[in-house]
């Protein structure tokens, strides 16, 4: 218990950081904005390529990791969330609020799921956190576009063309096609250029949990209602079991089966807030999404952990 404690404190201290320097007005509230599109344009994808680029496949069933997330994901949707959208009364006649319920169950904080991964199983964690994130990644960036042009307030007219375009320029999509590409051809990271992007790596995850911090909104979450509720129980609850279940089904074990779980028991992450601003979703919802999961993960994402440990 003690060891859980230690490699997942020190993340929410991070978080809570970033949301006691935001509130006290630290610095400048322009910071904040420069400060994620840094982590999430640069930093972050840095992390991806090297992770991934570097990753020892060798003996890791990968395929049935990627297996366990992207059908856990699937029938999240398909068995549980997209139901209530036809339901439920309260998000028969609200489409952008049900998109963000959408993203709410499936869109994963990888921030958090490197770090707490890294902190507990070391390489063997940071190796599956980046296979998991190379299918997740671009799986929930479709599936959440998708639901937003179907749903938000926008209904579509940003056109498919543009869509695809916007989902094919995602930094973390190339990152993660960019490292996968590497590590397959052999080549591996550069000489000047691996060590350069090592760097950038290296300030990502503090970065992240501290924008993390900074963009919780207390007050979106009062009166958020039954649908944050919702969401909680789909991303904190039943993706992990469906993931850990699929997964040992297909034969993963161990501190294997264990990442690949907790790459699905983060919290939701921040971009669906951006998400769902840009494409007509309700993202005052996404906010409250976010910041409860957060706050909420800060007991389940320990109980899981220690459950986690008990699988043979």
């Amino acid at each position: 218990m003690l060891a859980i404690a230690a490699a997942i404190i020190p993340n929410f201290a991070l978080i809570l950081l970033g949301w006691v320097i935001r509130a006290r007005r630290l610095l400048e509230p322009a910071f904040w904005p420069q400060a994620e599109r840094l982590t999430y344009y640069l930093l972050f994808p840095a992390l991806l390529v090297t992770n991934l680029a570097e990753a020892k496949l060798t003996g890791l069933p990968v395929p049935a990791i990627a297996a366990a997330q992207g059908l856990g994901i699937v029938a999240i949707l398909g068995v549980l969330a997209l139901p209530l959208r036809y339901f439920w009364p309260r998000l028969q006649n609200d489409g952008p609020g049900f998109t963000s319920l959408f993203q709410g169950a499936i869109r994963p904080n990888t921030y958090m799921a490197f770090a707490v991964a890294a902190a507990l199983w070391g390489s063997t964690g940071v190796t599956v956190a980046a296979i998991s994130a190379a299918l997740v990644v671009p799986l929930v960036n479709l599936l959440c576009v998708a639901a937003l042009v179907h749903w938000g307030q926008g209904d579509g007219r940003r056109g498919l063309g543009p869509t695809l375009a916007a989902i094919a320029k995602n930094p973390l999509i190339i990152a993660c096609l960019v490292g996968a590409g590497l590590n397959l051809t052999g080549i591996g990271l550069p000489p000047i250029i691996g060590p350069f992007l090592k760097i950038l790596a290296q300030a990502s995850l503090a970065l992240g949990l501290l924008c993390v911090g900074a963009g919780l909104d207390l007050g979106a979450v009062r009166g958020a209602g039954r649908v944050v509720a919702a969401s909680l129980v789909l991303k904190l609850a039943a993706l992990p079991l469906a993931v850990g279940a699929l997964g040992w089904w297909f034969g993963l074990r161990g501190e294997t089966l264990a990442a690949t779980i907790l790459y699905a028991a983060v919290p939701v992450a921040a971009n669906a807030y951006v998400l769902a601003r840009q494409l007509g979703g309700d993202f005052r919802l996404a906010a409250a999404i976010i910041t409860a999961s957060t706050l909420v993960a800060a007991a389940t994402l320990p109980v899981a952990t220690l459950l986690i440990g008990h699988l043979p």
